[in-house]
């Protein structure tokens, strides 16, 4: 299974992005998160997520008669390169774009559900912005985009607050 067919699974996309930021987390601690998805499902999707090198295990122990483990995100096997983009059929171009909307969707849906949800104070937002830029220049800004985010990434405070950052990039016309 490629990288694209593991994360064109809803649940799996899910786990994915509770893992996004260098967290560790148990199967259980994942259930927490996602209360929604049955543990039989849950355990079986990062099962395959792991099996498929986008999870790796980083700790085991002993606990109530087996053994507990603690994931961490691949982060180099999770995205979908452009050999795998490229082998993928327009429909499964179509469905995987609707697995990340739809997720996205379920990410603002829970926020929303919240008690005292304040937009303004939690800094939320979604924009739109078109860019006229040559294809060089576009890649010129991708790479610092990426260096910018990555930068961002790489911080972990103390009191920071975990945000989902997502990114569409497409022609408009």
């Amino acid at each position: 299974m490629t990288t694209a067919e593991m994360l064109l699974h809803p649940v799996r996309l899910q786990v994915v992005q509770a893992f996004l930021g260098g967290r560790e987390l148990t199967t259980g601690q994942l259930g927490e998160l996602l209360p929604g998805v049955s543990t039989a499902t849950l355990y079986r999707q990062v099962g395959i997520l792991a099996e498929g090198g986008l999870l790796r295990v980083v700790r085991e122990r002993q606990a109530r008669g087996g053994v507990e483990r603690t994931y961490r995100l691949v982060v180099e096997a999770s995205s979908v390169g452009a050999s795998d983009a490229r082998q993928l059929s327009r429909e499964d171009h179509r469905h995987g774009f609707t697995v990340f909307v739809a997720g996205i969707l379920a990410a603002f849906d829970r926020y929303l559900a919240r008690d005292g949800v304040d937009l303004a104070a939690d800094l939320v937002g979604y924009r739109q912005t078109a860019l006229n830029l040559t294809d060089e220049e576009m890649g010129r800004f991708l790479v610092e985009y990426r260096e910018l985010v990555t930068k961002w990434s790489d911080v972990d405070s103390p009191k920071g607050r975990r945000r989902l950052f997502s990114t569409i990039v497409m022609p408009s016309e």
